[in-house]
């Protein structure tokens, strides 16, 4: 389980004229986290700085990076980095643009100024727990369908779509460690007659129905 940002907000935190304004996003690789980079300084071409700091990938296997982007060493980008790592963040990039005041923060007015702006960006954001789920196809009988239907209303499990032929094809989204008791169950209730002709490992979060991330 990890988390992701799913919605992202936006902050602009002023200290002593200075404008901090931080920009959030769901990245999945090193290249589209370049790409918002550089769209973020495209549209503040004027601001004199423009650190971030991402963490992509998985928990165990994350690739981590950040930037002060000429602030002093430590000022920024590892304030911004901590605060993604506390909250949990996968697979998101912060970039925390700054417009110059005029007056000189001094090094822990910095980390305050660059931390602040993340809190409040991450503050206005929607963040999912992603769930462990496996996304499959079952066909079966008639006779059949409606236990089979029934069943997975009672354990919870999400129907994805339904499609009736000759033979009934249900589309479920179910955790994974609902899984091995939900097939064996309806294999059995089956007489073995269903077919499993899709199985995908995925992720998902909860919203009004399930929504799936990606695969894994």
């Amino acid at each position: 389980m990890y988390k992701v940002i799913t919605s992202p907000g936006v902050s602009d935190v002023e200290a002593k004229k200075s404008h901090f304004i931080c920009e959030l996003k769901t990245v999945r690789n090193e290249e589209e986290a370049k790409e918002f980079l550089e769209e973020v300084r495209k549209e503040h071409r004027e601001a004199r700085h423009h650190c971030f700091a991402l963490r992509i990938g998985e928990p165990g296997t994350e690739y981590e990076r950040f930037s002060d982007d000429g602030e002093p060493q430590g000022t920024a980008g590892k304030p911004i980095l901590s605060l993604l790592q506390g909250a949990e963040l996968y697979d998101c990039i912060a970039v925390v643009t700054r417009y110059f005041g005029g007056t000189l923060l001094g090094t822990g007015g910095l980390v305050r100024a660059y931390s602040d702006s993340v809190k409040e960006a991450l503050a206005e954001s929607e963040i999912n727990e992603l769930i462990k789920g496996v996304r499959v196809k079952i066909t079966s009988d008639y006779q059949t369908a409606n236990r089979i239907k029934y069943l997975a209303g009672t354990m919870g499990i999400f129907t994805e779509k339904e499609e009736y032929t000759d033979t009934c094809g249900f589309y479920y989204l179910i955790k994974e460690e609902l899984y091995e008791t939900f097939i064996s169950k309806i294999t059995e209730m089956s007489g073995g007659r269903i077919v499993l002709s899709m199985k995908t490992g995925v992720y998902y979060y909860e919203k009004t129905s399930p929504v799936v991330y990606k695969e894994r």
